[in-house]
């Protein structure tokens, strides 16, 4: 069952709403030990959607994993068990938190992999505007090896060419407008991060700009994120495939978005 006390203040929310991102502090401390044996369950018996980047200049590598939330218990227990739903539906402004799929994110010590600057929407084969990612650390992440996300940035209403993380186009044929080059000018922008504890979470909009540097110290950084919607959500159709895929799922642009892969979590 769901538990549905919630962590967050007004203002948090009212933080949600207007940077597209915030802080929330020890919300999920006594899941994080169960989802650390989750991962390296999950490292020994990866989905067909494993992907890890193993970078040329023979660095440690970035293991990273999708959908596999209902697999493991130590993930699951954090989707069904913790006030994370309770809280996406508060940030929301949603009378339901529906689970759209997590992404597991390992970079080892010395893995040189930085995470572009990128937004989530134009990855995904959902839209709405009641989205919310929670970034949710297994290790400590100091503030110069954390998360960065462009505050506002989920305001501008553009969804940015979207690029895997090698660099390379999502979409053959993509004419969107890339993402800007925000490390070249950072004084351009509102810069928010944050040091984050095991049990802390960071959550945002589907829509907010965000970016990662690579992992040179000698800590692993192990990061589970979850991706939630709200009452509005629609299928849409992208002009490839997308980010995670679901190969056999049928749906039409502009469908409700729904069914048993995506199921509610928490309703009022």
């Amino acid at each position: 069952m769901v538990n549905k006390k919630s962590m967050v203040t007004s203002e948090q929310i009212t933080d949600f709403k207007e940077n597209g991102v915030v802080l929330i502090k020890d919300a999920f401390q006594p899941f994080i030990e169960q989802a650390r044996q989750a991962i390296e369950q999950n490292q020994a018996s990866p989905s067909w959607r494993e992907r890890t980047y193993r970078p040329d200049d023979g660095s440690a590598p970035f293991f990273q994993d999708y959908c596999v939330w209902s697999k493991f218990d130590g993930y699951r227990a954090l989707v069904e068990e913790s006030p994370m739903a309770a809280i996406a539906a508060q940030l929301m402004g949603s009378d339901t938190a529906r689970i759209f799929h997590d992404h597991v994110l390992v970079k080892e010590p010395g893995n040189s992999v930085v995470t572009p600057w990128h937004q989530d929407k134009p990855y995904y084969l959902v839209t709405g505007d009641q989205t919310v990612s929670f970034w949710i650390p297994l290790d400590p992440v100091p503030r110069e090896r954390t998360i960065e996300y462009i505050a506002g940035s989920h305001k501008s209403g553009k969804l940015y060419k979207p690029k895997r993380f090698d660099g390379t186009d999502l979409y053959a044929n993509d004419n969107s407008e890339p993402v800007p080059d925000v490390d070249a000018n950072r004084s351009d922008f509102t810069i928010l991060g944050w040091d984050v504890a095991p049990g802390d979470a960071v959550a945002f909009d589907f829509g907010t700009l965000h970016g990662a540097p690579a992992n040179s110290s000698t800590q692993r950084r192990r990061v589970i994120s979850f991706r939630w919607v709200g009452d509005d959500a629609r299928f849409i159709e992208r002009p490839g495939k997308t980010s995670p895929a679901f190969p056999d799922l049928t749906y039409r642009d502009g469908d409700k978005f729904t069914g048993p892969d995506f199921p509610v979590i928490y309703s009022v």
